[in-house]
């Protein structure tokens, strides 16, 4: 078996309507689906929800779930914020500047452009605090395959050491 793409991906909101308009008119995404049950259709758990499935592009699914019934949602405290998001790709680092510009003119808390080297990218939050990131690439086809032949080694040498191994340190040199 080979895995063919993403069916979804989903996570929790606050609520539906309030998310799918947010990433309509912010993200310019469209709302494809909602599917509503009364009992969970995997567990039979009787536990309301309203799933909604946005289309990141490409085939590439969006979910959410509202669960009024349940505690309100939280995160993963043991885990730093920057370190659990969704990150989207746009066609070029134009898009990207616009996307800030307009984000940032809805009220919206925008930081970058951050230069990864290979790519560039903004991060800010939707209405249910997951942080979500729009990238640009920007690498060399000769950049990809550095780090191509390197990824094996680097992650044997993590895995033994725990160390941000240095194989790639090029991508992290002051730029002029």
């Amino acid at each position: 078996m080979k895995i063919k793409q993403i069916h979804h991906v989903a996570y929790r909101c606050k609520d539906a309507k309030e998310t799918v308009e947010w990433y309509v008119k912010h993200l310019n995404m469209n709302f494809v689906l909602a599917i509503a049950e009364d009992e969970v259709p995997s567990t039979k758990a009787p536990d309301p929800y309203m799933h909604v499935f946005l289309d990141a592009g490409q085939g590439n699914i969006l979910a959410f779930f509202e669960l009024p019934t349940q505690k309100e949602m939280g995160r993963d405290e043991n885990t730093p914020a920057w370190v659990q998001h969704l990150a989207l790709e746009v066609g070029s680092m134009d898009e990207l500047v616009a996307a800030k510009e307009r984000l940032v003119a809805a009220g919206i808390e925008v930081l970058g452009p951050v230069n990864h080297t290979i790519f560039k990218s903004i991060y800010f939050f939707d209405p249910n605090g997951h942080r979500l990131e729009l990238a640009a690439n920007t690498g060399t086809p000769e950049m990809m395959r550095k780090l191509d032949d390197v990824k094996w080694e680097m992650l044997e040498e993590w895995s033994k050491t725990k160390k941000a191994p240095k194989h790639a340190a090029w991508m992290h040199a002051p730029q002029n």
